[in-house]
């Protein structure tokens, strides 16, 4: 018989979809569904968006391996990125962008050091998903990526969005 190693059981949150309560008293009361919330990377050199999930527990592929501190030194040299917390929501005429806001983000591969601020990030992501848009402080090639990115996935989605999504991110 071969020697086959049993994958290590990854512990993970468990993200609660739907009505958390669902009827039911106990567990999951007052927990917050994540379900319309997507991390969105820009790479701000590459001029490129992408999603990567594994972001919504700082285990991106962006994240992986890199020991983030508050100190830009630390990473310095290293590769820009935004992480835009986009949180979809619905109304009568259907799905739309509601919340979209930016943190920053330096990853040097090299030396395994990454910037960013964590309290940040959360915050960012606590108001994207209170349907806040917090995009004026990118850079200009940045916003033009991701308001192609948000436009090529869904353009009906982009046309309901909030007015202030698109003035933030056209640039003139």
């Amino acid at each position: 018989m071969a020697n086959e190693e049993t994958p290590k059981q990854k512990i993970g949150f468990t993200i609660i979809k739907n009505d958390p309560t669902d009827g039911h008293k106990g567990f999951g009361i007052g927990s917050l569904s994540l379900e319309n919330v997507s991390p969105v990377f820009i790479d701000i050199q590459e001029k490129r968006a992408f999603i990567d999930i594994g972001a919504m527990h700082a285990k991106s592929d962006v994240e992986r391996g890199i020991k983030f501190t508050t100190n830009r030194e630390d990473s310095e040299g290293g590769k820009p990125y935004w992480l835009v917390w986009v949180t979809i929501d619905f109304k009568e005429e259907g799905p739309y962008f509601a919340g979209v806001t930016a943190c920053e983000m330096v990853v040097n591969r090299e030396k395994r050091r990454g910037y960013k601020i964590l309290a940040d990030h959360v915050n960012k992501m606590d108001k994207s998903m209170k349907r806040r848009i917090i995009v004026d402080h990118m850079d200009d090639d940045s916003k033009r990526v991701l308001a192609e990115f948000l436009q090529s996935h869904n353009l009906e989605m982009w046309e309901k969005s909030d007015e202030q999504l698109r003035n933030d991110l056209i640039v003139k």
